[in-house]
């Protein structure tokens, strides 16, 4: 039995069915906050302190 055979036709998703659903087929790699929400710098971006090392090396003639 799937999600969508689950859910009564005519009602609308809830904000909770729809992140079990996103989790099921995705896993739980959607972040709680985009990035246009969070302060710059901030370590709530998911990047590895390892990417943002290396991307911090990169010279300038690289982009």
């Amino acid at each position: 039995m799937t999600v969508a055979e689950k859910k009564p036709e005519g009602r609308p998703e809830t904000a909770w069915e729809r992140r079990k659903r996103l989790a099921t087929v995705f896993g739980d790699v959607l972040p709680d906050t985009t990035s246009d929400e969070r302060e710059p710098g901030s370590r709530e971006s998911g990047e590895e302190r390892g990417e943002a090392w290396l991307k911090a090396q990169v010279p300038p003639h690289h982009g």
